[in-house]
């Protein structure tokens, strides 16, 4: 094994007992408590919809405003991922849904 598959192996383990560490965090500060804080509360409910903002901004952020067609692409995407999710109520089915279709969609436009 070179050199270089030994470094990429144990970056990938580093990130992975990191990223327990940090999952596991949570369980070790409030085994004894009762009750969950307030911030962190507070932090729960609006974390989600934070990311999913900031996501959306981020996929709108290069659309070129003078392209109709992607433009419409975009938005017809963004209107299939919306309504996959009110129906089915699956993330996943939702955000690839909506990628196939904005895919196809600059492919033939």
């Amino acid at each position: 094994m070179s050199a270089d598959n030994l470094h990429l192996i144990a970056m990938v383990a580093i990130m992975a007992v990191v990223s327990y560490l940090l999952r596991l965090c949570p369980f070790i500060v409030f085994a004894k408590s009762d009750k969950v804080p307030a911030t962190v509360e507070y932090l729960g409910r609006v974390i989600s919809p934070a990311a999913i903002a900031m996501l959306v901004v981020y996929c709108f952020k290069d659309v070129e405003l003078n392209s109709l067609s992607e433009v419409s692409a975009s938005v017809i995407a963004s209107v299939i991922v919306i309504v996959l999710h009110n129906i089915r109520k699956n993330p996943l089915l939702s955000i690839c849904g909506g990628t196939i279709a904005y895919m196809l969609m600059i492919q033939h436009f």
